[in-house]
């Protein structure tokens, strides 16, 4: 028995949202956004991939973000990101790697690393 990959993460956002995180997951992290299978689609929310990365964003009627979990996305231009994303904090605590840290429209925190 063994994990082979992991599929995708999911993050939670209020009722409504979904233009917002087609903003910020769409137009601003570059993921293009995939259709939810008709059943899960009833339930809104959005599904978004990239290369080798998957995340889906369900509707919670009692929605509080999440600020500590957090997906972490590696990127090849991360001072492109930081400029993008107004608010972007800056870490240097993880050795090998440039981060910052950023929150979705929503409040969830989300990661972005370059490998130095």
């Amino acid at each position: 028995m063994t994990i082979k990959a992991l599929h995708h993460v999911q993050l939670a956002a209020p009722k409504g949202s979904e233009p917002e995180l087609r903003a910020f997951y769409g137009d601003v992290l570059g993921l293009r956004e995939v259709p939810k299978p008709p059943e899960l689609a009833k339930r809104g929310g959005a599904w978004f991939r990239g290369d080798g990365v998957e995340i889906h964003l369900g509707i919670e009627d009692d929605f509080r973000p999440a600020r500590k979990a957090h997906p972490a996305f590696l990127v090849e231009d991360l001072d492109a990101y930081a400029a993008r994303i107004p608010g972007a904090v800056p870490d240097d605590l993880f050795p090998g790697y440039r981060r910052i840290y950023v929150t979705d429209p929503m409040g969830n925190r989300i990661e972005l690393l370059q490998a130095v």
